[in-house]
């Protein structure tokens, strides 16, 4: 345990003979994020030599960026979900049922209803707010179904991945819908990005604002007199943390738009591309939007009953219904805040195909349970965190864009990912059995 008697009195140690730690040690990282850090960069560092270069350039990072959110926004519901030792196999249909909704209020139903043209912004919104809405209704109404009348989940949702897929194919009688409201575009990546200069400010803001909660956690565990890593420790960290965020808004500031983009760009205002003028796209919403997921359900989980509530019940589901947690009636809002979550995913992925297709979310449900797993999520329960999630989405994206890049196939694709779920579950039950070991 970490001295903190100079952080309180300013005094010596109490024990001048205590052991000396190791700088790791002393940063107090947790080793498994390490080890998830470290098949990230690995993996990214291998298909960069395979591909000669262009797995990391700013372009292919900011693919991968934007192809990775949709399943990470899904993914941190998931934790919640197996946290309290369920499963949700119908996410990947309900995102296309969601989709579906979407695309016909906007090409379809308001335009005929309303009389609206399809470069109106609030037929973006009122489809989003739709959308959004029968993800939540569905979702309950499955919670409902665990919770209220006993069936499992697993049969409930393997149930919803076959019903729901197809109710989105009959709204859109099994037909490709599209173009989207342009609004809409401008949350699925490249159709929509914050730019170079307000990127950067978006960055600075985030590195404080990271670094600020660092020492603001910091102050108060010494204000209760908690134990706290030593004032360095914490000054590497935040500096590691701000340095990783400003990082990587300078690659996605060095991804430039193309002249040809210019060009069209500033022949619609009926202007000319002044001599040596360059942009580039910055941030895109949909990376933001992830970020704000990400922030909220942190605090939700950490700092809310509600996230207590979850934990306690993984933790111990017999305990938490003893101790006053009405279990059946949280299992209604866990799924529910899944289906809202598929929802949103929902926008992100058919803004970035700037269509709805029948196929959209195929397979998602695996990806999304696997990124939750790989990030460290306890199929037995009690055991997850978001950041571990996000993480996870991001690894396995990237596995499947190098392989893409490389020129696998796309079964060969699907082995390497079921092996790399398998793998991730087998080294966590290693991991646990050595820390409960100890």
């Amino acid at each position: 345990m970490t001295d903190t008697s100079t952080e309180r009195g300013g005094g010596p140690p109490s024990s001048p003979t205590a052991p000396s730690r190791s700088f790791l040690s002393q940063l107090e990282l947790d080793l498994r994020l390490l080890g998830m850090l470290g098949a990230f960069v690995l993996v990214c560092l291998v298909f960069n030599l395979m591909t000669g270069g262009q797995f990391l350039t700013p372009r292919n990072i900011f693919n991968l960026s934007i192809q990775t959110v949709s399943v990470a926004i899904m993914a941190t519901g998931m934790v919640f979900i197996i946290v309290t030792r369920h499963i949700d196999l119908a996410v990947g249909a309900l995102l296309a049922t969601c989709s579906a909704v979407m695309a016909m209020m906007q090409v379809r139903w308001l335009p005929e209803l309303m009389g609206w043209d399809l470069g109106n912004p609030a037929l973006a919104w009122a489809a989003i707010a739709a959308g959004l809405a029968v993800g939540t209704l569905i979702g309950a109404f499955q919670g409902a179904l665990v919770g209220y009348l006993g069936i499992p989940a697993f049969i409930v949702t393997l149930g919803g991945l076959l019903v729901w897929r197809n109710v989105g194919w009959y709204l859109t009688s099994g037909q490709t819908i599209g173009p989207l409201n342009p609004t809409f575009q401008s949350f699925g990546g490249i159709n929509g990005t914050l730019g170079e200069g307000a990127s950067w400010i978006a960055g600075l803001v985030a590195a404080l604002v990271a670094v600020a909660l660092l020492f603001s956690a910091r102050a108060n565990k010494v204000r209760h007199e908690f134990p706290v890593k030593p004032l360095w420790a914490e000054i590497v960290i935040g500096a590691i943390v701000a340095a990783a965020i400003l990082g990587f808004v300078a690659v996605l500031n060095a991804y430039e738009v193309p002249a040809r983009v210019l060009e069209r760009e500033f022949a619609a205002r009926g202007e000319t591309v002044p001599e040596g003028y360059t942009a580039a796209y910055g941030i895109p919403y949909s990376v933001l939007l992830l970020i704000g997921v990400a922030v909220a359900m942190t605090v939700i989980a950490r700092r809310t009953r509600f996230g207590r509530y979850i934990f306690a019940t993984g933790g111990n589901p017999d305990a938490a219904q003893l101790s006053g947690i009405n279990t059946r009636w949280l299992t209604v809002k866990v799924f529910a805040l899944m289906g809202f979550l598929v929802g949103l995913a929902g926008v992100v992925a058919a803004a970035r195909l700037t269509n709805h297709s029948n196929d959209i979310g195929t397979l998602d449900e695996l990806r999304v349970i696997a990124a939750a797993v790989i990030g460290g999520t306890a199929l037995s329960g009690g055991i997850g965190t978001i950041y571990g999630a996000i993480l996870g989405a991001l690894i396995m994206q990237s596995l499947q864009s190098g392989m893409a890049m490389v020129g696998v196939e796309s079964p060969l694709q699907n082995i390497v990912v079921g092996s790399v779920l398998v793998l991730a579950v087998l080294i966590d039950l290693i991991y646990r059995r050595r820390v409960g070991g100890k």
